[in-house]
């Protein structure tokens, strides 16, 4: 166990991972050298680091989680247990694609649900909500609520994961009482 952060026994961390202040890394993981993963994270049981993955500060990666190298996770990330990513389009057993790896971008704050399918090369934008089991083939937008297979928008979520329902003119409150618009199909916070 580091002063800096917690790993249980279990659990091994290759050298060259960096792993910020405050981090608990629990049972059977194994994180990768090269892989970077900021302060105040927690990664789960038996959950698989990549070389190159990046974690930014507060992800929340539950139980049995892989994260193949191309995952970039900003802030605030949180993805449920037994979530998939891939890393490669066309795999093929005899065929070697370690060049062709496809990055996966969650940016702030996104949501992924238990046991979603996340295909790589996508962009899940900030503030998503990918429902559990939910199979997302393309990138969604920010605020965006998707659910199904493959993923379709039924809605739009807050920063704190509530339903948005938007008036005729295009806004809505969040149960925190913040104010959003929906304008030419993009959702944004409003300062009041």
């Amino acid at each position: 166990m580091s002063a800096t952060f917690f790993v249980h026994p279990s659990a091994i961390i290759d050298d060259g991972a960096q792993i910020g202040a405050g981090t608990k890394i629990w049972h059977f993981c194994h994180v990768m050298p090269g892989a970077v993963i900021g302060g105040s994270c927690s990664l789960g049981q038996n959950v698989f680091i990549a070389n190159k993955v990046r974690l930014g500060r507060n992800v929340k990666v539950q139980n049995n989680v892989s994260l193949y190298e191309g995952v970039v996770c900003e802030d605030d990330v949180f993805i449920g247990p037994s979530a998939v990513f891939t890393n490669v389009i066309n795999p093929r057993s005899g065929v070697i694609r370690k060049h062709e790896y496809k990055a996966t971008v969650l940016e702030q704050g996104v949501s992924v649900g238990a046991n979603a399918t996340i295909v790589c090369g996508v962009r899940l934008g900030t503030y998503s909500f990918v429902g559990a089991g939910t199979v997302v083939t393309k990138d969604v937008p920010a605020y965006a609520l998707v659910v199904g297979n493959p993923a379709r928008q039924i809605g739009w979520m807050s920063a704190n994961g509530h339903r948005l329902h938007f008036d005729g003119e295009g806004q809505a409150r969040c149960e925190s009482g913040q104010l959003y618009v929906l304008q030419d199909g993009q959702v944004r916070p409003v300062s009041e």
